[in-house]
């Protein structure tokens, strides 16, 4: 069984270039025909690989392999940063299929499959159920910016009672501020100027403060939690003193070049740098079924998924002008 489908790739001259792909459906693998894709500064890194774009994608089912059992022609689904899991590893059967030994992600695997398409192949165990009544557009954020920040606040220790910082209110922030004070947290944002302070409080701030690489933060309770969602070149030594006893650094937003920690400081207050990638299947999809309880959705632009389309919101992106994830939309 074949299926043939459009794809946006990205070229070695930067630019967006419409191509096809034609794959065999295996046994556990599902055909989805894309509606709606999530964009992501993922994609700005990879626009020069000659690769299929998109790892936050939404569609509808509409071909199953022979041995496929959960999931239906018609259903809609979501699919995000994993292709693929063993399912059978120690990491699998402990809930962290996220670090399996044998997982298949965005840019390591199938450089002809991505959600900047009109459909996709993807293994049906990789793919998440849009609840009813919840927008494809609201789901696409979610499939990767949103279970980065969800992985951080559901997999290490973070309780209601607790601090939560965030700072940075981009595509990452915007969303770990809505989904932090709807877990009950206290949501302490971080910004490097004032320009932020009203759209925050909306998004569920319970404080806001203007942070600056070497000034004081006079009278600030330390927090128990700070989820770093800004500018990769992080300066570990300012953000020490805004850290509590035992508390909880992630870096979400990195790069290749060497950040200097101070670890005799971070030792004194007993401080963690805790790395995370994106989510588990089970998580997920437990964020997925929370964001649409909840009514959380994320503040997007939309933009056509066709090529021009995907060059314009790329354009945006690059420009520093979304607000605050793009999304891509086949009519």
């Amino acid at each position: 069984m074949s299926v043939t489908f459009e794809v946006f790739r990205g070229s070695k001259e930067g630019k967006i270039v419409a191509d096809k792909t034609t794959r065999t459906l295996q046994p556990n693998e599902v055909y989805i025909e894309t509606t709606h894709s999530g964009l992501c500064g993922t994609d700005e890194h990879y626009l020069s690989s000659g690769m299929a774009l998109g790892h936050e994608g939404v569609g509808i089912v509409r071909q199953v392999g022979r041995d496929v059992t959960n999931v239906k022609v018609g259903a809609r689904v979501g699919y995000g940063y994993t292709h693929y899991v063993c399912g059978n590893c120690d990491k699998c059967l402990t809930g962290w299929d996220q670090y399996c030994e044998n997982k298949k992600e965005y840019g390591s695997h199938d450089h002809d499959l991505g959600s900047f398409s009109g459909g996709t192949v993807w293994d049906a165990g990789c793919v998440v159920p849009i609840p009813d009544g919840y927008d494809s557009a609201d789901a696409a954020p979610l499939m990767c910016a949103g279970a980065t920040v969800w992985t951080c606040l559901t997999e290490y220790g973070v309780k209601p009672t607790d601090r939560v910082a965030i700072m940075g209110i981009g595509g990452l922030g915007h969303l770990a501020i809505k989904l932090a004070s709807a877990m009950g947290c206290h949501v302490v944002v971080l910004s490097s100027s004032e320009a932020k302070r009203e759209e925050a409080f909306g998004f569920g701030a319970s404080e806001y403060h203007v942070f600056r690489k070497g000034e004081e933060m006079k009278d600030f309770k330390p927090v128990n939690h700070l989820l770093l969602c800004g500018s990769a070149n992080v300066d570990y030594p300012s953000l020490i003193p805004l850290m509590d006893v035992h508390g909880s650094i992630y870096p979400l937003t990195v790069d290749f070049a060497p950040s200097p920690v101070p670890l005799l400081f971070m030792n004194i207050k007993g401080i963690r740098i805790q790395g995370s990638l994106v989510a588990s299947r089970n998580s997920l999809r437990t964020l997925v079924k929370f964001a649409a309880d909840k009514k959380i959705t994320p503040t997007t632009m939309t933009f056509p998924l066709t090529k021009d389309g995907v060059e314009a919101a790329m354009q945006t992106l690059r420009d520093g002008k979304m607000r605050y994830r793009g999304v891509l939309v086949r009519e």
